[in-house]
Order: structure tokens, then sequence, then C-alpha cells
């Protein structure tokens, strides 16, 4: 089915796109008068494409700017891709497809390198070049059981500020202390607005502890009880950790003995701790912190595979010759020769032929080549590159971005 995609810049389209991706999800309800005012300010100018069958609205998606972290901490210009969305009448009909490829080439013009998502299916953006590149997990520690090593540090002072004026302090704290972590992203002005917007409108009591002087501080987090009508008399009272940000190990220590000094709390529940969060390694008790679940996170696709490579660190004295196809930006189906001294394009036999959505999954570092040959998808023409090339995409921390849009 043709649809005509345009970009969306009105309000009443902008609602109408708002409302095609709550629909589209099925379990958000449509945006309420109130609500609806407000659109303008949760979408970037000019990012936010809808797709039209007879004047109809559709389907839609939009994205934010801002810059990823890679290996090494060099930083590229990135695509914060989101409000992915068909409506049921219109799925399988071939419009996701006209539409997030225009997106891709849209991101691309813009000059900008890499884009990444959230994906609600698991099946859907391999096809489009997005491949896994970063993995969160939930940790929940039972605080009866979870005291501190006599070894860990206390980190500075947390004190609690009010939500209300918080969110002109956090943006200010995470811009001024954002982590090199491979993964880690600018949180774009849009993406505060949704998060107070949401916050807001939830009769759930929030609050937020920030780590450090005034002024200074280094760290902060946000958190809010579950359960709160029972919560004199409940068995086990819970709190949940929405936004962990301690980028350095002062930050991390500060707010952990914070939150596990919470009096009346049995339980704490981080979303979205690293692989290799330290947090059963500062227990006595390791087996008070336990992993009840992992998940996809970013979902990484390279808009411009030279300048991906270029900006990222290799590692040792090899070298390896790598073949890239790209269906849908075909000015990416190239081969590169990779070492640490450098990336540049070859014209010589390939080593390893790669998609660029599993170019993706191995850009920050959490998936090895050998694992993704034995997926099939990695062609290997010559057995010992498959070493030669995860000696040079080297040993870093665990991508993280901590955060969903």
């Amino acid at each position: 089915m043709s649809a005509d995609i345009r970009v969306l810049s009105d309000d009443a389209d902008l609602t109408a796109a708002a409302n095609v991706f709550r629909a589209a999800m099925i379990g958000f309800r449509p945006l309420n008068a109130s609500e609806q005012g407000r659109v303008g300010k949760l979408v970037e100018p000019g990012r936010t494409l809808g797709a039209f069958v007879h004047g109809d609205l559709v389907a839609t998606t939009d994205s934010a700017a801002s810059t990823l972290t890679l290996p090494g901490g060099g930083r590229v210009a990135h695509a914060a891709v989101t409000h992915v969305g068909v409506l049921p009448s219109h799925t399988r009909r071939g419009i996701a497809s006209d539409l997030l490829s225009r997106q891709l080439r849209d991101l691309r013009e813009r000059g900008e390198v890499v884009a990444s998502l959230r994906a609600s299916e698991a099946t859907i953006y391999e096809r489009f070049g997005y491949g896994v590149a970063s993995t969160s997990q939930t940790v929940e520690v039972l605080t009866a059981r979870a005291e501190l090593r006599p070894g860990v540090p206390h980190g500075d002072p947390v004190r609690l500020v009010d939500p209300a004026v918080a969110w002109d302090a956090l943006p200010r704290i995470y811009d001024r202390t954002r982590a090199d972590r491979p993964g880690a992203i600018d949180r774009p002005a849009v993406w505060w607005e949704n998060q107070r917007l949401r916050a807001e409108g939830d009769p759930t009591p929030r609050y937020v502890g920030l780590h450090g002087e005034p002024g200074a501080e280094t760290g902060f987090v946000r958190y809010h009880p579950v359960g709160t009508d029972a919560w004199f008399t409940s068995a086990e009272r819970i709190v949940v950790v929405d936004d962990f940000h301690a980028p350095t190990p002062g930050a991390y220590v500060g707010l952990v003995r914070f939150l596990l000094e919470l009096d009346l709390v049995d339980k704490l529940v981080f979303t979205s701790l690293s692989l290799d969060d330290p947090l059963p390694w500062l227990l006595r008790d390791r087996r008070a912190a336990r992993v009840t679940g992992a998940r996809d996170e970013t979902w990484l696709r390279l808009l411009d595979v030279r300048a991906a490579l270029e900006a990222r660190a290799f590692v040792g004295d090899g070298s390896v010759v790598v073949a890239v196809q790209d269906a849908l930006l075909q000015d990416n189906s190239a081969t590169f020769e990779v070492s640490a001294r450098g990336v540049r394009p070859v014209g010589t036999a390939a080593h390893l032929t790669v998609g660029v959505a599993a170019l993706g999954s191995l850009l920050l570092g959490e998936v090895r080549w050998g694992s993704l040959a034995l997926a099939g998808l990695v062609e290997v023409h010559d057995d010992a590159a498959l070493a030669a090339a995860d000696a040079l995409f080297g040993s870093w921390p665990a991508p993280l971005a901590g955060m969903y849009f």
C-alpha cells in the first residue's frame, strides 16, 4: 500500500500522531484535552514523520538529537528514535517499512552517525539494520540482609529535594557529569519534559535525592514506593529506583548507601543496571541482591559506518578486513581495514563479512564476533580473523544507556 510520508509540524498533526502511537501500542489511552496542548513540547521540531493513506494519518515515528558514547570515550551524533506506531487497521501493508526507511535516510542527511531505539517487539527492527547493542538488568535487594562490607566508602551526603523543583537541577547535573560508559547518551530536553509530565500526572509519591554539595552534585536518584494504600500494614514495603545516575565510584556508593538506609523499606528494585554492576560485591551477603530480569536495551543502527568505526577505539597490534553490507543505506556497503591505528576503506578481500545490524550489536562491545558468527550473522572467510576481531574490539565496561525513551 502506498503512503504519503511527510514531516509533521502543526499541533493538530502532532496530537494525531501521538494518538496513533498510543493506539498502536494498545496499552496507552488517548491523550485528554489538557495533554493535547503539550504535545509540541514533547517532540523536537521537524523530526516527527507521519504516513497518510487517503488523507488519514495511519503511522508515525519521531526522534530527538543527542550524542552517544563509544568504547574509548568518543562521542558521535545520535538520533533517539521513538514513538514508532502503525494503526492496527494498516499493519502488514509495507507502511512501516516505507516510514522507517525514510526516517533512516533523513537522519543520515542530518549528519547523524548512529540511531537507537527501544523495541516493543524483538522481531521487527533487525530488518531495518538495528541490532541489540546493550542489555540492562533488574536487581532486587532485600534490605534486611543487605549490609555493606566494612571497606565500602561512604560517599558524599545525599539530600532530598522537592521533585517539583528538581526538574531544573537534574538536567544540569546529568549534562555536567555524564559518564563515559559505552552506550551513554545525552538526555534531550524533550525527554526530561516527558519524565516531568509523567511524574506529575501520577498520584504515587515521588522522591529525588542529590549526591554531593549544592552546586557541585555528582549524581542523583529518583525513586517511588509501590503499594502505598497498605503501606503501614504491608509485610513487604517496596521502593522502585526509577533513575540511578551514579557516574563516579563516590556517587555510586553514596547513593547505594542512602537507599539501603531508608527506613520502612524491605525491598529495593533497581530497574536498569548494567550487566557488570558491582552491587553484589558491596554486600556481606551477596544473595541479598538478586537479578530478576534482563532485557535488551539499546537497539543500535549505524547510519554512517565509516564515521562510527573511526570514532571508536580499537586495541592491540592486529588488523582485520571487514566487509559491511547495508541494503537500506547502500553507501555503508564497503570493505574496511580495522586496526588500532585507524579505519580505512580497502579494495582487498575481506576476512569477515557482516550485516549492518550485526555490526551495530558489535559496536559497543557487549557481544563478541565469535558469538555472532555462531549465529550465522558473521560470514567467516579466514578462521583466524574472529579472534583478531575480538581482540581489536577489546574489553570495555558493559554498555548501558540507563534510560528508556
